[in-house]
Formats: C-alpha cells, sequence, structure tokens
C-alpha cells in the first residue's frame, strides 16, 4: 500500500524545520569528546531551564547523548554525571532568578504561551503540588523548562527550591547519564556480536 510516494519518503526522512536542527545537534554532539563534548552538554542541560531552550532540545537529550560517549570512551562517566547534575542544579536557579525579576512579563509573553499550555500546566501542577511539583517537574519536558521560572514567579520559598531543585537534579542527570551509558554499551555488544 503506498504510504504517499517518494516525496512523504523524503519529507519523512530528512524532516523539517526544527526536527533537522535537532538531529543536527545530536549528529554533532555525538561526534564530540572531551571538553567540548562536556561543555556542550553543560549548555544544553544549563539551558534548558535556564533559557527556555528545552523547546529546542531537551537537555535528557544531551545527558543521554553524553552517556553514549562515555561508554565509547569519549569523555568520562563520573566527570560526565557531576558536569550534568551541576548544569541541572544551576540552570533552574537562574531560571527561578529570571521568574522572580521578571514574573508575569516574561510567562505572559506569546512565544511561550505557544508551548503547548506549557505556562498555564506548570502553574497548575505547581499550586496543586507545591514544592513536590519542582522535584516532578524535572522529569516531565515542558515542565522541566518551565518550572524554575514560574516557581521565581509564584515566589515559592527559595531555600525549598533549591532542595528539591538539587534532589531532582541529582536523581535526572545521574539516571539520564546511565540510561545513555548503559545503550550506548548495549549498542556497542550488538555491534560485536552482529557485526555492522
Amino acid at each position: 500500500m503506498d504510504q504517499g510516494g517518494p516525496a512523504r519518503g523524503r519529507e519523512w526522512a530528512g524532516g523539517s524545520g526544527r526536527g533537522r536542527q535537532v538531529t543536527s545537534i545530536t549528529t554533532e554532539l555525538a561526534r564530540l569528546s572531551g571538553p567540548l563534548a562536556y561543555l556542550l552538554v553543560a549548555a544544553l542541560v544549563f539551558g534548558e531551564t535556564a533559557l527556555f531552550l528545552g523547546f529546542v532540545i531537551p537537555g535528557e537529550t544531551a545527558a543521554v547523548l553524553g552517556g553514549v560517549l562515555a561508554s565509547r570512551g569519549r569523555v568520562s562517566l563520573p566527570l560526565l554525571m557531576l558536569v550534568v547534575v551541576l548544569a541541572a542544579i544551576v540552570g533552574p536557579l537562574v531560571g527561578y532568578e529570571i521568574g522572580r525579576h521578571l514574573g508575569g512579563r516574561l510567562l505572559a509573553r506569546p512565544r511561550l504561551r505557544r508551548v503547548a499550555g506549557g505556562v498555564d500546566r506548570a502553574q497548575s501542577v505547581l499550586h496543586r503540588r507545591g514544592a513536590a511539583a519542582v522535584f516532578l517537574g524535572r522529569f516531565i519536558a515542558v515542565l522541566r523548562a518551565m518550572m524554575p521560572a514560574v516557581a521565581g514567579t509564584t515566589r515559592l520559598p527559595y531555600r525549598t527550591f533549591v532542595l528539591y531543585n538539587v534532589l531532582s537534579a541529582v536523581l535526572w542527570g545521574v539516571g539520564y547519564c546511565l540510561l545513555g551509558y548503559a545503550a550506548g554499551s548495549a549498542y556497542a555488544a550488538i555491534e560485536r556480536t552482529v557485526g555492522t
């Protein structure tokens, strides 16, 4: 059965717009090693929550790809986990301050409002769950990107925010790096067994 002909196949294979950009970023990240790899992974994890870049490329993608690089010996896994956890702590702290100082003006921006109700969803979860929303939001992409600014806007107590931010950053950062490491190791084992 025809699924749209050759044009559809080219569109699917090549992607379009933002999908192509994400593929390009992840492809380049997978080629890196050493300090540049750490820097790019940290920048993407940090930028996701401090600068709302999570709408372009989620931080977990960078952390997982970093784990794959570690499985290939291109970066150190313990150092990668430290870098990811620190970026995952500092990014939301900056996002919190941005929310605290810019408040509703920032969250009312049309560009942020277009993100599938992300602002409304983050505010709703924060009101229902309180500080636990900061912890839980770390594991849901749109909430992870929005929660720090929303927490700052609603004036969630800073110490409470920091506590839940640090706890979730450690679990999230270590978990996604290990997931990438395991995936990279499994792929290498399959490649050795089956061949290329």
